[in-house]
């Protein structure tokens, strides 16, 4: 089951479905095709004379993994002309599951790539200058210096739009994040905080999205793959402190949607929008929750204290160990933009079209679950 298994392979049925009481929830069976692919909910995408006469010549940072994958398919149906700028070293486009032929054949057509290294500046002004771009999406920016050569080389640049982070936030016990709440000057997404600094200070038409935890299908970051993992082992998961700690997550299609909705928005000018799911999950619940994405059993979970142990540069487990959410009422209220997905719903959607058909970012690693698990054995046996 390596990661490259084909991508091309017919939809999985979906799993049951069931909220958090075990109650079912019923789906049709249209809705579900429309969740299980990677189109946004709803009607296509049909390009008008008008939404043509507006069609930008949009550059993406960091377009092949990921959040780029699906805005990039948005942006090109609503009529844009899109370049992805990479190093090359994977490919350009892939098709996704659940995209026919024809879809990916159309999008692969009109898509662009710029091929370079970010940190060579001077490739960046040169080339950028040359192509004139009206807008910039950097999605994978983490340091102000690498945004700077970028908005150099377009002076006539009518947006830049950002993908931040709500790690950015300064730790608080008044919960949830906003988007005015104090910053962490230390914080390891400090960069980001200098880059929206540098945008400011620059005069530039820029717009920050702030996501928080991210899921959903390709995601490279260990988030709901590391529960799929200990749960199609059939282990139990270990869960640091009771397991109560509160924190969110966002479908990735949700994020490219609002990604969308800020480009040439009035009301989304110098502005910061956190995005991610509208409710919040504790760490128990979402293991649970993930089980009842992939038709799994009820999980065993397991609380141990963290400082009991030494993993080392090893990470136990995926999420920060303290509650960690954010408010979207501003994405809500200013932008319009509403998640299409909960939390339930948008696991199925990552185990249908990712994990459930044998592809995955990362092998299974059960080496601190091993440690865990032989030290509560231990504890157990003393106790008896």
């Amino acid at each position: 089951m390596a990661a490259t298994a084909s991508l091309k392979s017919s939809l999985l049925l979906p799993s049951p479905i069931s909220d958090f009481s075990g109650a079912a929830v019923s789906i049709s069976v249209s809705a579900q095709k429309r969740r299980s692919s990677w189109q946004p909910r709803g009607a296509r995408v049909q390009v008008s004379a008008a939404a043509a006469a507006d069609s930008k010549n949009i550059l993406v940072m960091g377009g092949t993994r990921f959040i780029g994958v699906f805005l990039s398919r948005i942006l090109v149906k609503e009529g844009h002309q899109v370049t992805l700028f990479t190093r090359g070293k994977a490919p350009i486009t892939q098709q996704l599951p659940g995209e026919s032929d024809a879809e990916y054949a159309e999008f692969s057509s009109k898509v662009q790539h710029l091929k370079g290294d970010r940190q060579d500046f001077e490739f960046v002004k040169t080339s950028l200058a040359a192509k004139g771009y009206d807008v910039v999406y950097d999605i994978n920016g983490r340091e102000a210096v690498q945004v700077e050569p970028i908005i150099d080389a377009l002076p006539n640049l009518e947006q830049y739009i950002y993908c931040s982070s709500a790690g950015v936030y300064l730790k608080s016990d008044i919960l949830p994040h906003c988007e005015v709440d104090a910053v962490d000057p230390k914080s390891r997404h400090k960069g980001k905080l200098e880059t929206e600094s540098l945008l400011t200070s620059r005069g530039v038409n820029w717009t920050s999205i702030r996501p928080v935890y991210i899921y959903g299908p390709l995601n490279y970051n260990p988030v709901e793959e590391w529960f799929f993992h200990r749960l199609k082992a059939g282990r139990p998961i270990p869960i640091p402190g009771a397991g109560n700690q509160i924190t969110q997550l966002g479908h990735v299609k949700d994020l490219a949607r609002a990604f969308n909705l800020v480009l040439g928005n009035p009301k989304a000018s110098q502005q910061i929008f956190n995005i991610s799911g509208a409710k919040y999950v504790t760490f128990d619940g979402l293991a649970r929750a993930c089980a009842k994405a992939g038709g799994f059993p009820e999980p065993e979970l397991v609380h141990y204290n963290p400082k009991d142990f030494d993993f080392g540069k090893k990470k136990a487990f995926p999420f920060r160990d303290q509650h960690f959410f954010a408010s979207v009422e501003k994405a809500i209220s200013e932008l319009g933009w509403t998640p299409e997905f909960d939390l339930v719903d948008g696991l199925t959607d990552s185990y249908n079209l990712d994990f459930g058909r044998g592809t995955f970012r990362k092998a299974a690693d059960f080496t601190t679950d091993d440690i865990i698990l032989g030290k509560k054995l231990a504890t157990t046996r003393a106790l008896i």
